[in-house]
């Protein structure tokens, strides 16, 4: 039976263990708050010193939110603060986010938060099933080919990583639809769901978002697996010469459990920094892809705000997937932390 002093050290390590927690949240926060408001500043200058007029929308004739009183871009600048100074028009957006408020869509005369609440959930979908399958598959394969180092199956691996990396996502998104969608129509050409289909249940539904998922998430996930799985093929080996990897093998323990729980593991922390790394990335290849595919999307989103030069919906948008990577390292941070404490420390 432990004692009282037994109780007692295991209090203090609770407590030493609590406090270390507390110091990475706020670590944390030190350093991603100051780059949340860097990004911010951003996005607010972003649109302004792009060429074109923001009120084209609603003044050419041509558009279909055109309106023809004389006075009305008065009105609409008035309304939305263009006619104010750069640095009226900065206060007024910062406090416009510390209430919540994201805005009005100039050119869709609809709210942003529901423009972008209908689309953001289709980003998070390809962006995460795409960082999902290339970290399983870059983090096996890279253990797998440093395993195999030399041998036909490392070879093979390396020259099909190296021709993934060599291509830009919007490439593989192009060659995919055309060889899989249009040669060999086994995927939809276009979408995140069939128009007007009528689902007999869910899983109706569920798959057939999961059909018009494939082409894109694999060209997006093409574009990310090739740095994973070198990074943790070089790290695995490495690790093969290491001491511990010779006392595995000397207990008899199972090559799948040394591969695994011994070369793997050495390779995580690494690999978990850049998946952290690749988030930003992932999403920024994610509006080319979504492009190609026509895949409703904040690529699409933020495409069509472009060329509307839709300033309340571009800031909108960047600000929503800046805070989303911003959130996703900081996430990543905190795990790095708790599987390695000397981190913590530093």
């Amino acid at each position: 039976m432990m004692g009282f002093g037994g109780n007692v050290q295991l209090a203090r390590v609770s407590r030493s263990r609590g406090a270390a927690s507390v110091a990475n949240v706020v670590r944390a926060l030190a350093f991603h708050v100051p780059t949340a408001f860097l990004v911010v500043t951003l996005i607010f200058l972003l649109p302004r010193i792009m060429p074109g007029d923001p009120l084209l929308a609603r003044t050419d004739p041509d558009s279909g939110l055109y309106v023809s009183d004389p006075q009305a871009r008065e009105r609409f600048e008035e309304y939305y603060g263009l006619n104010r100074s750069l640095g009226a028009q900065y206060v007024h957006y910062v406090g416009a986010l510390a209430r919540g408020e994201l805005g009005w869509s100039i050119a869709r005369s609809a709210p942003v938060a529901t423009l972008i609440g209908k689309s953001l959930p289709w980003t998070l979908l390809l962006v995460g099933t795409a960082i999902l399958v290339s970290s399983l598959l870059g983090f096996i394969g890279g253990v797998t080919a440093a395993w195999r180092r030399g041998r036909t199956t490392d070879r093979g691996l390396v020259v099909a990583t190296t021709l993934m990396r060599a291509l830009p996502e919007y490439v593989w998104a192009v060659l995919l639809l055309v060889l899989f969608a249009v040669v060999v129509p086994i995927f939809p050409l276009y979408g995140a769901e069939t128009p007007f289909a009528e689902y007999g249940s869910a899983l109706g539904q569920a798959l057939d978002v999961i059909r018009h998922l494939v082409l894109p998430a694999t060209a997006l996930a093409f574009g990310l697996l090739a740095g994973k799985f070198l990074l943790v093929r070089n790290t695995v080996l490495s690790a093969l010469g290491q001491d511990y990897m010779l006392l595995a093998r000397a207990k008899g323990l199972p090559e799948r459990r040394i591969k695994y729980r011994h070369a793997g593991r050495n390779a995580l922390l690494p690999f978990l920094t850049a998946v952290g790394i690749q988030v930003g990335f992932a999403v920024g290849g994610a509006v080319l892809v979504e492009s190609v595919f026509a895949y409703p999307g904040m690529g699409s989103l933020i495409l069509r705000a472009v060329n509307d030069r839709d300033y309340p919906l571009l800031e909108g948008a960047f600000l929503v997937l800046a805070l989303t990577v911003i959130a996703a390292n900081a996430v990543v941070d905190l795990a790095y932390a708790r599987l390695d404490p000397r981190a913590a420390a530093r």
